[in-house]
């Protein structure tokens, strides 16, 4: 029987998905956690065999980011990233966390046991990248583009986005006229008004 542990601050949610795990006999949830803060902690502790992280947990702490840390740390235990937002960045970024899956919450239960049972057989499991749809202009905009828009909705400096990403500033300032260019905006204000408005784009997780 494989260990669970789950990440989650909705206790509807842990109930849920331990209902739903457990109910198939293949499943043990060993724990559930409101934090991904706490999580290393807890792998440590129980040594689950698997994972379902959240991507936004108690006390602002970033389930892609706990992923990344599991991942290095217990190269063994699985790790399912899951989202109630239909955010684009959280799909490539859990699997560059290095992440073996990436389910949307408003997928059934019946779809959560699938993919965990999918997971537990060595396979991965992602949806197709979301993109961006713009008013006008052309898209996607590719990785790169992408990794500065998001900084750019944290209020990020130029400087700021150059250190972040290892890059120079003037590179940073010709992804940024890329991203006007292509999406049709005037200014990287109005840009990041309708990204972040519309919930394409969470600059918190």
């Amino acid at each position: 029987m494989v260990k669970v542990l789950i990440v989650d601050d909705h206790d509807f949610i842990c109930d849920a998905l331990t209902n739903a795990l457990e109910s198939t006999g293949e499943f043990k949830v060993v724990n559930t956690l409101s934090t991904a803060m706490h999580s290393e902690i807890f792998c440590e502790r129980l040594q689950p065999g698997l994972v379902l992280m959240d991507v936004c947990t108690d006390g602002g702490a970033s389930g892609i980011t706990a992923a990344k840390r599991l991942r290095e740390t217990y190269p063994n235990i699985k790790i399912i990233v899951m989202s109630g937002f239909n955010e684009v960045t959280y799909v490539p970024r859990a699997k560059e966390a290095g992440a073996h899956a990436f389910v949307f919450k408003s997928k059934s239960l019946d779809y959560f046991v699938e993919v965990a049972r999918k997971v537990m057989r060595g396979k991965t499991c992602y949806p197709e990248i979301k993109t961006i749809p713009m008013p006008m202009g052309e898209v996607p905009l590719n990785e790169r583009e992408m990794e500065v828009l998001r900084l750019m909705c944290r209020n990020l400096t130029t400087k700021e986005i150059a250190d972040e990403l290892f890059i120079s500033p003037d590179t940073v300032k010709y992804r940024k006229s890329q991203l006007l260019s292509k999406t049709g905006f005037a200014r990287s204000v109005d840009l990041v008004f309708h990204v972040i408005s519309n919930g394409w784009i969470n600059p918190f997780y």
